[in-house]
Parts: structure tokens; sequence; C-alpha cells
């Protein structure tokens, strides 16, 4: 893993980093001069991920994870602190959605693999990461707008993702004082490969891309210090799927 240089670069660390909004957000940051480590669970993909990211100006490492267990959490992190002594950006992106179901035919299993990946995962991420955060430093979670709107058939994936919300807003008030800010990803229907879990034939050519999403998040993690951003909003125009 390369380590910082004379404190020049700065540090991402991105969960879920292997495809969709969570690669495109680590090649963009890369693009800028950003040292980022991205994690997943399948070791060969996120490998793959991080050999096509260009490295003009900034490093791109990739580390397994599962941020479903919390060993596999420290164990991410303590690699992470044996190269760099600060993150700069942390981008809890890691989440899994589910089969369209209502709530008396969902398995018990799945509620589960829902709830530790999108609600717990972002803790646990959170939680290891803060010891090398310090002031100026953003967090930004990726919610969807299912932590603000309903679905029917998704009480596991709304569940998660409302929980992670109300976790979001906590961990805002409670890192104020050290100058670090939280930021709630809102995004609405984006092209990823999520979709296939529930939607097969969604219409993706009338949702934005993780491009876009990405630069949302670029700008508002840029913006300054003292600069008022609490939610990043982004999404489709209202109705087009």
């Amino acid at each position: 893993m390369p380590g910082r240089k004379a404190g020049k670069e700065k540090v991402a660390v991105i969960t879920g980093g292997g495809t969709g909004i969570g690669l495109a957000t680590a090649r963009l940051f890369a693009q800028n001069g950003y040292c980022v480590i991205i994690t997943g669970r399948d070791a060969k993909r996120l490998k793959r991920a991080a050999d096509n990211i260009p490295r003009k100006h900034g490093h791109v490492t990739a580390i397994a994870c599962d941020v479903r267990d919390p060993a596999s959490v420290k164990k991410l992190f303590s690699e992470i602190s044996q190269h760099h002594s600060t993150v700069d950006v942390l981008i809890n992106n890691a989440g899994v959605s589910h089969a369209l179901a209502p709530v008396d035919q969902l398995p018990a299993e799945t509620w589960k693999d829902v709830i530790d990946t999108n609600l717990t995962g972002t803790f646990l991420v959170t939680r290891a990461a803060l010891p090398l955060m310090r002031a100026g430093g953003t967090i930004v979670n990726n919610l969807s707008v299912a932590a603000v709107q309903p679905f029917a058939g998704f009480s596991a994936y709304n569940a998660s993702k409302y929980g992670a919300l109300g976790f979001t807003h906590v961990l805002r008030e409670d890192l104020r004082k050290r100058g670090i800010r939280v930021l709630a990803l809102l995004p609405g229907a984006t092209d990823t490969e999520i979709w296939s879990q529930f939607w097969p034939d969604a219409p993706r050519e009338k949702m934005i891309s993780a491009e876009t999403v990405a630069q949302a998040v670029l700008h508002a993690v840029s913006a300054p210090a003292n600069t008022t951003i609490e939610e990043i909003r982004i999404g489709p125009a209202a109705g087009v799927l």
C-alpha cells in the first residue's frame, strides 16, 4: 500500500468500492489526487477495479473486508494505519438489497444480512475509522432515497436505510465539536448492479449515472470546512421510472 507523500495526498476510504457508485467515486477521487482505498467482500473484483483505475495522480489500493464482521473491519483499519496516519474522507457505500417481498414472506436470514450490511456495517466501519480522522475530515454515508421514502416489499432495505439515516444524524452531533463533517448521500434511481437484486428489467436508461453521483460527492467533500452541508440529494426527474 503506498504511503502518504509528505502530507500532500489526502486519503479516502470507500467501502463497496468494487462496483457502482463506490467504484465511480474511487475513480474520480483518484483522478483528483486522493490516495484511495477501496474495500469489499470480493477480493478478485476489487483488484480488477483497482487495476482499471488510472493512476495519473492518486494511488488506489484494494483491501478485502466484510463490513458485517467486526474482526474484518478491525483488520482493515489496522492495515490502513500502518501506512497512513490520517483518513481524510470515509465513504460508507457498501450495501445490499433484496427481492421484493411482503413482511410475512421475507426470510429472517435476508432481513439479517441487509441490516448487518447496510446499518451495522456503517456503524462498524465508522467506529474503526474515527481514531484516524481529524478536524477537517468528512464522512459520507450512502443511504439512498429509501432512507426517507418507503417502498412496498422493501421492509429490510427501508429499515436499514432509515436506521442508517438516524445513525448519521446522531454521528453528526457527536462529531460536530471535533470538526468532522457528516453527510447523508440520498441518491435517487441510479444505474448500478443493485437493481438486478429486485427489478432486473428496471429502465436504467432513465436513471442517473454512478459518475453523476460521484461528482456530487466530490463537490460536497471539496467544499470549504465552514460550509453547511448535511445532505447530498441527487436523482432523475420525479416520475421518470
